[in-house]
C-alpha cells in the first residue's frame, strides 16, 4: 500500500486532520505532533526523567495560540464590521483552575485586558490575587452571599473592575448595603434568564425555567431599585448563557437576539450599560465531523464571532442604541486542546489467547465436544450461518452439561476453546459477505480484544463516564502502520464501567477502535486528547487513585528536541490520597509495624524479612499511585 493510502487510512480512523483543527498531524516518523513538536520523543523524555505514567501533558504553545487566535478574530471581525464597541473576554476559571494554566491565560491575552471569571468563593480569592489588569474585566457569576459580595467589593476598592452578576434579586439588596458601608461603588451586571433553550448536553442550562438568571420583570425592579437608590449609573453589564458546548450555530443567533433586544430597551430606559456578556458555549468539536452532535458543532470560530458581532450590531442600529463592548466566557475553546493524558497499554485481554493446549489428549470425548471439533475442522465458506448457528447450540448445550455435572471442566474448555476458533474465522469473512445475517450484526464488536490501560477513566476521563462525551484518542506512534486490532479500552479500575467503548467515526459513534498489534519489549503509548477542559477538575477519588502526574511542555527551536519540559506537578502519592480519606498513613505504618514485630518475636518471620516487608510498606505510603512502568 503506498504511503498516501496509509495516511488516508490513518485519517479515516483517527480523523487527526478534523478534530485536531491545524494544532496536530503525523510526522514523518509516523508520530503524533504538535507543532512541529514530536509527542512520541515528549514522552520518552518524560519515562527518562522517571516521571510515571499516566500523565497529563499541556502544550502551553496552545494555550497561548488559541488565546491570542480568539481575541485577534473578534478584532478582526469588529472592524470588518465597523462595530463601535471593544472585545473583552474573559476566562472562566471553573473549567481549569491550575494556576499554571490561568497564569498562562492571563500572559498571552494582556496586550488585549483579557479577564478572568469566577463563580465561587474560592475561584474569587484566587482571581483577586492573579487578575492585576486594571483594564480588563473580573466576572463574577453564581449565587452569592455577604461574604462572597464583600470580596467583591474589596476588588473594587483596590481599583480592580470587579463586576458582580446578580442572579437573583435577594443579592443586589445586600450588594448595596454593603457598598455603603464600605463606602465603595460597585460594578454591578444583570443576568438575564432567557428565554432561548440551548442545544446540546446543556441544552437544559436556559430557557424558562433556568437555574439561574432574573426574570424580566425583576430585571425591571432591580433597575428602579438601582435609580432610586442612586446607584443606577452602577449598572455596566447585562449577561445571558444557555450552556456549555452549543452545537448549533441558529442557537447562538437566536440567544445574541434576545440578549441584545433586552440590552437595548433597558439602554432607553436609561441604564449606562457598557458590556453585553453572551457567556460562554462557545463549543469544541471533539469527534471532528462539524455537525449537530453533541461532541461537535456545525460552526467554526468565525462563524460564531460574526453572528455575535454581526447581530449585536444590527439590533442596535435599528434601535438607536450606541454598540457594547462584547464580553465571552470561553473556557473550552481556549483550554481543551492544550491538555491531553498519555498512559501505556499494559496488556491486552482476548478471547483467542484463552486456548486449552491440552485439548488433543483427552479420551473418550463426549458427543459435544466431538461435534464442536469436527464443526471447526470441516467448516466452509458456503456455511457461515448454518455454522454460527452449530456453534452457539453446541456452546449452550455445553454450558447446561456442565453445570449438570455431564461432562467435566476440561471438556467445557473444548468446547469453548473451538467455539472461540469458529467465531474469529467467522468474523474475518464478514468483511467479504453480501448479506450479513441478522445473527452476525455487531459481531466483530463482541469478539473485539480489550487493551488494558494504566488510568482511570473515573479519574481521568469522567465526562465520558458520566455524559457520554466522546474524545478523540489516538496511538502517538506507529502511525505509518496500518493498525490491525479491533479494541475497546479498559482501565485498572475494579469497576465494570471502567472502559471505553464508544469512539468517534466520522460523526457516528463505534464501538471499537483499530489499533496496533503489542510488540514485546515495546512500549505502546496511547493518548486521550482535547482533555485540558474540565477533566483536570473533575477527577474523583474512585480506587483512590487520586491526580496523575503532569508536566507542562514548550516549544524551543534551539534545543535539540525542539522542546523543553518546563514543570513537573506530581501526581497524589497513596499517603496523600488516603490522607485524604482521614486516613492516618503513618499509624497505618505503625499499626502494621507492631504486627510484624509479633510475628517474629513468635519466629514465624525472620527479623531482617520483617524489616524490608515493611520498608517496602512504607515505601508504596509514599508512591504513585497507578501502576508502575516497569
Amino acid at each position: 500500500m503506498k504511503d498516501l493510502d496509509v495516511n488516508k487510512y490513518i485519517e479515516n480512523i483517527y480523523h487527526i486532520e478534523r478534530w485536531g483543527q491545524g494544532h496536530f498531524k503525523v510526522n514523518q516518523k509516523g508520530n503524533l505532533s504538535t507543532q512541529d513538536l514530536d509527542i512520541y520523543q515528549v514522552v520518552k523524555e518524560i519515562v527518562e526523567h522517571n516521571i510515571e505514567l499516566p500523565v497529563v501533558v499541556r502544550f502551553h504553545d496552545i494555550l497561548r495560540s488559541q488565546v491570542i487566535t480568539l481575541n485577534e478574530t473578534f478584532n478582526k471581525i469588529i472592524n470588518e464590521a465597523g462595530y463601535k464597541g471593544i472585545y473583552r473576554g474573559v476566562y472562566p476559571i471553573k473549567v481549569n483552575q491550575m494556576r499554571e494554566v490561568v497564569e498562562e491565560i492571563l500572559d498571552a491575552g494582556a496586550p488585549y485586558h483579557f479577564g478572568l471569571e469566577a463563580g465561587s468563593k474560592a475561584e474569587l480569592l484566587s482571581v483577586l490575587s492573579l487578575n492585576h489588569d486594571k483594564e480588563s474585566l473580573t466576572v463574577l457569576n453564581g449565587y452569592k452571599d455577604r461574604e462572597f459580595l464583600k470580596l467583591a467589593l474589596l476588588g473594587r476598592k483596590l481599583g480592580k473592575k470587579t463586576v458582580v452578576v446578580i442572579e437573583q434579586y435577594s443579592e443586589l439588596l445586600n450588594l448595596i448595603e454593603l457598598a455603603r458601608e464600605m463606602d465603595v461603588r460597585p460594578l454591578i451586571g444583570i443576568r438575564a434568564r432567557l428565554s432561548v433553550v440551548g442545544s446540546g448536553k446543556w441544552s437544559n442550562s436556559g430557557g424558562d425555567t433556568a437555574k439561574f438568571g432574573l426574570t424580566i420583570p425583576e430585571i425591571l425592579n432591580a433597575l428602579h431599585y438601582l435609580r432610586k437608590n442612586d446607584y443606577l449609573d452602577c449598572l455596566n453589564l447585562i449577561h445571558f448563557h444557555v450552556g456549555s458546548q452549543i452545537t448549533n450555530i441558529q442557537t447562538i443567533k437566536d440567544v445574541v437576539s434576545e440578549g441584545t433586544r433586552i440590552y437595548t430597551e433597558l439602554k432607553k430606559l436609561g441604564a449606562p450599560i457598557e458590556y453585553l456578556d453572551v457567556g460562554g458555549g462557545l463549543g469544541v468539536d471533539y469527534d471532528g465531523s462539524q455537525s449537530t452532535h453533541d461532541s461537535s458543532r456545525n460552526y467554526n470560530l468565525e462563524n460564531y464571532i460574526s453572528d455575535i458581532v454581526y447581530g449585536v450590531k444590527q439590533l442596535c442600529d435599528l434601535e438607536g442604541v450606541e454598540h457594547p463592548n462584547i464580553v465571552t466566557e470561553s473556557g473550552r475553546f481556549i483550554t481543551a486542546p492544550h491538555s491531553c493524558l498519555i498512559t501505556e497499554v499494559v496488556d491486552k485481554i482476548d478471547y483467542r489467547e484463552n486456548e486449552y493446549k491440552n485439548a488433543v489428549n483427552l479420551n473418550d470425548e463426549h458427543i459435544l465436544v466431538k461435534n464442536i471439533k469436527e464443526l471447526w475442522r470441516d467448516i466452509s465458506e458456503e456455511d457461515r450461518q448454518e455454522s454460527f448457528n452449530d456453534a452457539l447450540a453446541i456452546k449452550k448445550d455445553g454450558d447446561n452439561a456442565f453445570k449438570l455435572g455431564v461432562i467435566s471442566i476440561e471438556e467445557k474448555a473444548v468446547i469453548e476453546t473451538n467455539f472461540w476458533k469458529i467465531c474469529d474465522w467467522l468474523k474475518n469473512k464478514i468483511g467479504s459477505m453480501d448479506f450479513i445475517p441478522e445473527e452476525f450484526e455487531n459481531f466483530s464488536d463482541k469478539l473485539s480484544s480489550q487493551y488494558l490501560c494504566n488510568f482511570s477513566v473515573f479519574q481521568s476521563l469522567p465526562d465520558h463516564w458520566a455524559i457520554g462525551q466522546l474524545i478523540p484518542i489516538v496511538p502517538i506512534s506507529r502511525l505509518l502502520e496500518l493498525p490491525t486490532e479491533q479494541c475497546s479500552i479498559v482501565d485498572i479500575t475494579c469497576d465494570s464501567d471502567g472502559k471505553i467503548d464508544q469512539f468517534i467515526n466520522g460523526g457516528e459513534i463505534s464501538r471499537t477502535l483499530r489499533l496496533h498489534d503489542l510488540k514485546k519489549d515495546e512500549p505502546y503509548y496511547i493518548g486521550f486528547f482535547l482533555t485540558g477542559a474540565y477533566q483536570d477538575v473533575m477527577g474523583d477519588m474512585h480506587n483512590l487513585f487520586g491526580r496523575v502526574n503532569e508536566v507542562h511542555v514548550f516549544s524551543d527551536d534551539e534545543d535539540a528536541n525542539g522542546f523543553f519540559i518546563e514543570t513537573v506537578v506530581k501526581g497524589n502519592s497513596n499517603r496523600q490520597v488516603l490522607s485524604a480519606m482521614q486516613y492516618n498513613p503513618d499509624l497505618m505504618a505503625y499499626s502494621l509495624k507492631k504486627e510484624m514485630d509479633q510475628k517474629v518475636t513468635e519466629k514465624k518471620i525472620p527479623s531482617r524479612e520483617g524489616v524490608k516487608l515493611i520498608n517496602f510498606y512504607e515505601k508504596c505510603l509514599e508512591g504513585y499511585t497507578y501502576l508502575k512502568n516497569n
